[in-house]
């Protein structure tokens, strides 16, 4: 699984920061395939050629030349490229940079109730924001001192376009929602990525708790640890594909999301008392 933007490398992308955290960044290569990846903070897509797919738990997007994308944190697919020529600039926005920005624009917000918001939300461009966009691109040349100062105005100005852009005022609710530090309902969080190979910390990230409040909060809901529950949710699913898809052992192993198909035997064992052999 990719991991974004800490898997960003020089020979992937061209990439602005504001001071140690990446803001922008350019791409123009392609995936030879389908690839999960990991948005460690959320994220915009601006698509300036080609095409492409995103899939997320519930939605399955085609973006084209011109859509925007703006993505909660989280787990997407991203199929190849449709064709050659994709190319693409992605923003990464860091939760303390969107609580500034609500801080300091507060008369542009007002409290409105997204209860599971999708995660990706889609916008079309305009001509004022493609404006926006072509005086950004000259800054990836830039030597000037004052960068970082010039990126944190565009930061800011990027943000108020796609406010002016979403005339559905949801991008203005997940905002607002990050602002008031409203968590993510816990069994919804884990119903969506307990087959997804991330970390309890990183998983403590998703739903915007400390790694110590995300434990004890799942032990107060749900009386056993996160690791535990994870660990009995992907062995139900491994006896439900077993039972009902034309699948070996290690093909299941492999999708619950274990590298060891010994280990998974031996998990499956101790929970069932059997192999998941039996099924075969």
């Amino acid at each position: 699984m990719l991991r974004v933007p800490s898997s960003i490398s020089a020979q992937q992308f061209q990439s602005l920061k504001i001071q140690d955290m990446t803001f922008v960044a350019y791409r123009s290569d392609v995936y030879p395939e389908r690839n999960e990846i990991f948005f460690e903070e959320y994220a915009v897509v601006v698509v300036l050629e080609g095409e492409k797919k995103f899939i997320s738990p519930n939605q399955d997007l085609h973006v084209r030349k011109g859509d925007i994308l703006f993505f909660q944190r989280g787990c997407y697919s991203m199929n190849e490229s449709i064709g050659s020529d994709y190319r693409s600039l992605v923003f990464f926005f860091y939760e303390k940079l969107l609580k500034e920005f609500v801080s300091q624009n507060q008369t542009l917000f007002a409290q409105e109730d997204l209860e599971h918001p999708q995660p990706i939300l889609v916008l079309q461009s305009s001509s004022t924001f493609e404006k926006f966009i072509e005086s950004l691109l000259p800054y990836f040349h830039s030597q000037t001192p004052y960068l970082n100062q010039l990126l944190r105005l565009k930061f800011q100005e990027l943000l108020l376009h796609l406010m002016e852009i979403d005339t559905s005022n949801q991008l203005k609710s997940i905002l607002f929602s990050i602002y008031q530090g409203q968590k993510t309902d816990l069994e919804y969080l884990l119903n969506n990525y307990y087959l997804k190979p991330l970390t309890i910390s990183e998983l403590a990230h998703l739903s915007g708790r400390s790694l110590s409040a995300f434990k004890r909060e799942f032990e107060m809901q749900f009386h056993t640890s996160p690791a535990n529950w994870i660990k009995q949710k992907r062995l139900e699913q491994a006896a439900f594909l077993l039972k009902n898809a034309n699948k070996n052992v290690s093909e299941v192993s492999m999708e619950i999301g274990y590298e060891s198909v010994s280990h998974f035997i031996k998990a499956y064992k101790e929970k069932y008392g059997f192999t998941p052999k039996k099924h075969d």
